[in-house]
């Protein structure tokens, strides 16, 4: 699909994207880079990072990889510095890194929830912590221009609740406080807008290949009737949506891109049935005969 902003919206400006070689994050990268920005991607795979940083540059986009796990803060340190030596600035940061299976409750480890607790909620704080010297107004490249841009990528199963995900659930649960608490903070503070995006179901991504096979995809309609896949191109446009001046005035939101996912319950009867049942609740209703209430005084 053809994007709707303009191809300069975020031209002249510095992304840093965190799981930015692949899924959604690299499709960010790509929309990012196609409306004007130059890219960095930070990741732990070499081979996944060389081979986003070829496709990016194969498009004219400026991008650069940086080796780095968002767990560690020297990691984080040092690729945030990397970004703003390479391209003498950093306006976006996008906290996309993440990690996630499927596992009931009494059989995850304390040590799989810590994992994906430091991968998702930490690295999140982690990246931010890190970049904020580069992000406020005023800070090294900004002059006295305003702050950059935050955006989180989240999830919804922690509105409710979800089966085999409370890791996923509790991280970004954590995830979510941290986005608002800081749009409080650095957005008074510094003049940094933090959000978040929360994406429904995406096809053809990592995600979903472990979190949703065919053999569970097939079934889902039964139970969600507004169960469908999203694109990653969804997810770029709103990811484009707030880092550029079309979002100026919005933070410490997380937009949710799911096509109403997280709202479905199941439809228990036909609306034919609810109506046949509407009438016979009502005609019942008005043949019962009315009672007079006897005075206990």
């Amino acid at each position: 699909m053809d994007s709707p902003f303009k191809a300069d919206a975020v031209k002249g400006k510095v992304a840093l994207i965190t799981g930015g070689g692949s899924g959604i994050g690299l499709e960010m990268s790509t929309q990012f880079g196609k409306h004007g920005a130059s890219i960095a991607i930070m990741g732990r795979r070499k081979q996944v990072l060389d081979s986003a940083v070829s496709e990016l540059r194969s498009l004219g986009i400026q991008a650069v990889g940086f080796e780095g796990d968002v767990r560690k803060q020297e990691d984080a340190k040092r690729v945030v510095e990397s970004t703003f030596q390479h391209f003498g600035r950093l306006d976006i940061l996008v906290n996309a890194a993440a990690g996630n299976f499927l596992v009931s409750a009494e059989d995850l480890s304390p040590n799989g929830f810590r994992t994906v607790m430091d991968i998702d909620a930490v690295g999140t704080f982690t990246m931010c912590h890190e970049a904020l010297k580069y992000l406020k107004k005023g800070g090294p490249g900004r002059g006295s221009s305003g702050g950059g841009t935050i955006l989180n990528i989240s999830v919804t199963l922690h509105y409710t609740a979800a089966w085999y995900q409370v890791h996923v659930s509790a991280a970004k649960a954590a995830v979510d406080a941290t986005t608002r608490n800081l749009a409080l903070e650095w957005g008074t503070d510094y003049d940094i807008r933090v959000n978040g995006i929360a994406p429904g179901p995406i096809g053809d991504t990592p995600g979903m290949s472990k979190l949703a096979p065919a053999e569970i995809n097939s079934k889902a309609r039964d139970y969600m009737p507004l169960y469908k896949l999203g694109d990653k191109w969804d997810i770029a446009m709103a990811a484009l949506y707030l880092t550029s001046d079309a979002g100026k005035f919005i933070n410490g939101t997380v937009i949710v891109v799911d096509g109403g996912l997280w709202l479905s319950r199941p439809r228990h009867l036909p609306k034919e049935a609810v109506k046949q049942l509407s009438r016979t609740v009502e005609k019942r209703s008005r043949n019962a005969p009315v009672g007079v209430p006897i005075s206990k005084l």
